[in-house]
């Protein structure tokens, strides 16, 4: 509250968790089987029944309102291997590589992985609070459970883009801290063909 207070009147920047996920809060492997599996988690690739062009248009017009991506250490090395070697000229591998790339980890001694990426290793909340506080487009973060919830519970997150899947898979990791309270408002909300549910939310504080 006390940081909150004492940037009433500032303008930060936005920090948008961008997600695909279940009826039942599930964010784990969207993808693929083999994305991620912790947990014994078997349900990887769900969403690959209900795509829809407008699922990749939404992710690029955000895209092209960041130039920050914020990302844990499992989610930016799955992206840095999918987006880096992708050849000049393709559209959206060319937006990948030039936003400046942020990625959370203790562990993590490199970033040639992917380029135009530095590491915050410790302080996770102050870090971001002054990451928002530079100025810039949007800060966005996708995928990264476990910062996402760091995120939730320090009240960081502005917007949540959401891509409501119309599944439950019962098990997995999930967007929000169990036990955390989070009072959202809805500011968009699209059907789409495919059964998938475009929805944009912000906290109501």
């Amino acid at each position: 509250r006390q940081y909150l207070s004492s940037l009433k009147g500032k303008d930060m920047r936005k920090l948008i968790v961008a997600e695909f996920i279940t009826l039942d809060g599930v964010i784990q492997a969207p993808g693929s089987a083999e994305e991620d599996t912790e947990g014994g988690f078997r349900h990887g690739g769900w969403t690959h029944a209900y795509w829809h062009d407008d699922i990749g248009a939404h992710f690029f017009q955000a895209m092209m309102e960041a130039d920050t991506l914020l990302l844990g250490r499992k989610t930016w090395q799955g992206h840095g291997a999918a987006f880096d070697p992708m050849p000049e000229g393709d559209p959206f591998g060319d937006v990948m590589k030039s936003r400046k790339k942020v990625v959370v980890s203790a562990t993590l001694q490199s970033t040639s992985l992917w380029r135009n990426s530095t590491i915050i290793s410790g302080n996770v909340a102050e870090e971001v609070r002054r990451l928002k506080e530079q100025s810039g487009q949007n800060i966005f973060l996708d995928g990264s459970s476990v910062l996402a919830h760091t995120l939730i519970d320090n009240d960081l997150v502005d917007e949540y883009m959401l891509h409501v899947y119309p599944l439950v898979l019962g098990n997995g990791k999930r967007l929000f801290p169990e036990g955390k309270r989070v009072n959202l408002k809805l500011v968009e909300s699209t059907a789409l063909p495919t059964g998938v549910v475009f929805q944009r939310y912000l906290p109501d504080r």
